[in-house]
């Protein structure tokens, strides 16, 4: 049995809250230092709600150079450690 369409969540029609809420409100205004512990909570000034736009990173580069940087310190890194035990190791 399937869900109605009206009854599923609608992604398409949901918008992004410009201003917000009262609590969130307080909270910024707090943060700010312009709110007073006697102040009133109604007629609080609007505040526009921040949108953050994340870049997405390209993922077909970032294995790459993963990769590449891991083969060249693979090498670099072989003797660093033989040079390690040996230093570790007690001397007779």
């Amino acid at each position: 049995m399937s869900i109605h369409p009206s009854l599923g969540s609608a992604v398409k029609g949901k918008q992004a809250k410009s201003v917000l809420k009262r609590s969130e409100r307080i909270k910024h205004m707090m943060a700010k230092g312009l709110w007073k512990d006697d102040s009133k909570i109604f007629g609080l000034p609007k505040i526009k709600a921040v949108r953050l736009k994340v870049k997405k990173e390209k993922a077909a580069e970032k294995p790459a150079e993963e990769g590449a940087t891991a083969e060249a310190a693979a090498p670099a890194a072989a003797p660093a450690a033989a040079d390690q035990k040996a230093k570790a190791a007690p001397k007779k």
